[in-house]
């Protein structure tokens, strides 16, 4: 994700509504109601794995948005071009570990790729 200056405000909406929607999809794929039972009677490891993926998909995600937000925020004069770049930096987030990855199921493997490609974008 670029700089204001790189990106216009239909950008940013675009981007906005797409880490929405991936959000979402990832509050259903880690929603604990079940999942965290159907993980118990196998290894700790792989719900150990779960658990670790979650909260780092799940903030990967909410720093987009967080980011999206401010970009948001800029276009429509809420904003300065000084706080944007004070508050609006995008955090650095390291690729999930392959060795948990190996643990999930392949549906969940997609969606955590998904929101690392959106993070490069």
């Amino acid at each position: 994700m670029g700089s204001p200056a790189n990106i216009n405000p239909r950008i940013v909406e675009g981007l906005y509504c797409e880490a929405l929607v991936l959000s979402d999809e990832l509050r259903q794929a880690f929603a604990l109601s079940g999942r965290m039972e159907a993980v118990a009677g196998e290894e700790d490891a792989a719900s150990i794995a779960l658990s670790c993926e979650a909260l780092r998909t799940t903030t990967r995600m909410m720093h987009s948005v967080a980011w999206l937000l401010n970009h948001r925020a800029f276009f429509n004069g809420e904003l300065s071009e000084f706080q944007l770049h004070r508050y609006g930096k995008l955090a650095e987030f390291s690729d999930s570990d392959p060795a948990r990855l190996a643990l999930l199921d392949d549906e969940t493997r997609d969606l955590i790729a998904a929101t690392e490609r959106f993070m490069r974008a």
